[in-house]
């Protein structure tokens, strides 16, 4: 019986290693710094996928890390104007999207003010 469980284990490890290892939401390439690479990520899946929160989030934050602060606040915008959804950050806590836009714009306004 321990065998099965180790082999069904192994093989589930086996299938979840390719799902990870392709980041479709940009954030892989946004952690390492690789804000172009994100970008063209994000943009191939916003095509696919217009109005995920997951890839408007991250595009805002490659626009504001970019310099590109009203595309950022635009993106933003089109959040909070979409139905909050429950999201799951990389440090295990879970916000809202309408809260992670909040402090995305939060963000922005201060960088405006520190020029």
């Amino acid at each position: 019986m321990g065998r099965i469980v180790m082999i069904a284990a192994a093989s589930a490890a086996v299938l979840a290693t390719p799902a990870m290892a392709k980041d479709r939401t940009g954030y892989q390439a946004i952690s390492a710094g690789s804000l172009s690479q994100a970008e063209a990520t994000l943009n191939r899946e916003r095509a696919i996928f217009p109005s995920s929160p997951e890839l408007m989030l991250n595009l805002a934050a490659v626009y504001a890390r970019t310099g590109r602060i009203d595309q950022a606040r635009a993106l933003y915008g089109q959040v909070m104007e979409r139905e909050a959804v429950a999201m799951d950050l990389p440090d295990g806590a879970v916000l809202s999207s309408h809260d992670i836009a909040r402090r995305g714009l939060t963000r922005l306004g201060s960088a405006m003010a520190s020029r």
